[in-house]
C-alpha cells in the first residue's frame, strides 16, 4: 500500500519558526513531526509515499530523500492552496490505479493500529469521539455501523465521531473520479475543494465505508498543543535511553522524560521533564522543562518553561517563556 500526505500549508500559527522551517519538520519529542508519521506507516508496511508540497517544499523533499532513501517517494507541488480535496487530486496520475490508498494529514500525529487498518476490506475513515463535534467534520452512521454520510462542522451533530485525518481507500479509482467531479463541477465548501465532498459522492454511488477508531489524536498545529503532544510522545520513549542521559551528563540533573540530541553540552543545569534538546546545543546554568530547543542553540543562565527555541538561537537571562525563531538572540541578563 502507498500513501498520500498533504504537507503544503504555511503553518502560520507556528511562526516565527515556520518562516524558515516547514511546519511538518518542526521538532517534537526528538524528531520532526513528519518523521513520526512516516515511521509509523513504514513500520506497518507502507511501501511508498507521495507528498503534496508547497511552501518550502524543496526543504521537505531534501529531508525525506535523505532520511528515507529506500522509500519510494514522489513530490507534487500544490501552487495554490485550494483545499484538501484539490491537494489529493494532484496525486491522481500516481495513485489512480492503486489497489488501496492511504491518505493521512501531515500535521497530526495519530496513535493507530495501522496494520489492522490496512487489512480492513472496506474503505475506512479514521474517527475519534470528541466532546464538542461541532468544531469538526463528523460521520453519520447506519444501524449496521457503516457510514451513511458526512457533515462539516454541523450545528447539531448526529454523532460525536469526528473525522481525524486518516482515510484508507479501497477503490482509489472511484475516489479520483469523485475528486474529478468536485474539481470539474466547481463543488466548493467554504470556498475550497473538500475531500469530504468527494467521499460523500462515493457514498452516493453506493460505496461502503466504515469508521475506524483512533486511539490517540495528537495535534501539532499551535505551540500550546505542540507542548502537549511533545509530553505524550516523550512519555513513550524507552526507559533505558532515559537512564543513559544521566550517565552522559554527570554535571547536570536530567529529569525524564527528555530527548537529547548528539554532541550536546549540558552543565550545571536541570533539564526536564518534557524537554527536547537539539543536536549540538549547549545548556549551561539553566533550567529547561516543557520546552523544545533546536539544534546548535545556546541556552545559558536562563529558566525556560513552555518555550520554543529555534536553531542557532541564543537565550540568556531570566526569561521564563520564549518563542524565538532560528538564529535569534535573546539576552535578558
Amino acid at each position: 500500500m502507498r500513501a498520500i500526505i498533504p504537507v503544503a500549508g504555511f503553518g502560520t500559527r507556528m511562526r516565527p519558526h515556520t518562516f524558515t522551517v516547514p511546519k511538518v519538520l518542526l521538532n517534537v519529542a526528538g524528531k520532526p513531526m513528519l518523521d513520526h508519521i512516516i515511521d509509523s506507516l513504514v513500520g506497518a508496511g507502507i511501501t511508498g509515499v507521495t507528498l503534496i508540497v508547497g511552501y518550502l517544499g524543496d526543504v521537505i523533499e531534501k529531508h525525506v530523500r535523505e532520511t528515507y532513501p529506500d522509500l519510494e517517494s514522489h513530490f507534487v507541488e500544490q501552487t495554490e492552496m485550494l483545499g484538501l480535496g484539490h491537494a489529493i487530486w494532484l496525486g491522481r496520475d500516481i495513485h489512480r490505479n492503486d489497489d488501496d490508498l492511504l491518505i493521512i494529514l501531515g500535521d497530526t500525529i495519530l496513535k493507530a493500529d495501522y496494520k489492522s487498518l490496512f487489512t480492513t476490506p472496506e474503505t475506512a475513515i479514521g474517527v475519534k469521539e470528541v466532546e464538542d463535534p461541532r468544531r469538526f467534520g463528523v460521520v453519520e452512521l447506519r444501524g449496521d455501523g457503516s457510514i451513511s454520510g458526512m457533515l462539516e462542522k454541523p450545528e447539531v451533530p448526529p454523532t460525536k465521531k469526528a473525522i481525524v485525518g486518516v482515510y484508507k481507500i479501497n477503490d482509489p479509482a472511484l475516489l479520483f473520479k469523485g475528486l474529478d467531479h468536485v474539481i470539474d463541477d466547481e463543488v466548493r465548501t467554504k470556498g475550497e475543494f473538500q475531500l469530504t465532498d468527494a467521499l460523500a459522492w462515493m457514498l452516493e454511488q453506493g460505496h461502503v465505508m466504515r469508521p475506524f477508531d483512533i486511539a490517540g489524536w495528537l495535534d501539532c498545529g499551535k505551540p500550546e498543543t505542540l507542548f502537549e503532544t511533545n509530553a505524550i510522545l516523550l512519555g513513550d520513549r524507552d526507559r533505558s535511553e532515559q537512564e543513559g542521559y544521566a550517565k552522559t551528563f554527570p554535571n547536570a540533573v536530567i529529569v525524564p522524560p527528555v530527548a537529547i540530541g548528539r554532541n550536546c553540552r549540558i552543565e550545571n543545569s536541570v533539564v526536564g521533564p518534557n524537554a527536547v534538546i537539539g543536536d549540538g546545543t549547549a545548556v549551561t546554568g539553566a533550567i529547561v522543562r516543557d520546552s523544545i530547543v533546536g539544534r546548535n542553540a545556546v541556552v545559558e543562565s536562563v529558566m525556560l518553561k513552555y518555550s520554543l527555541i529555534g536553531e542557532n538561537a541564543v537565550a540568556r537571562g531570566r526569561c521564563q517563556s520564549l518563542n524565538i525563531g532560528d538564529s535569534s538572540v535573546i539576552d535578558a541578563g
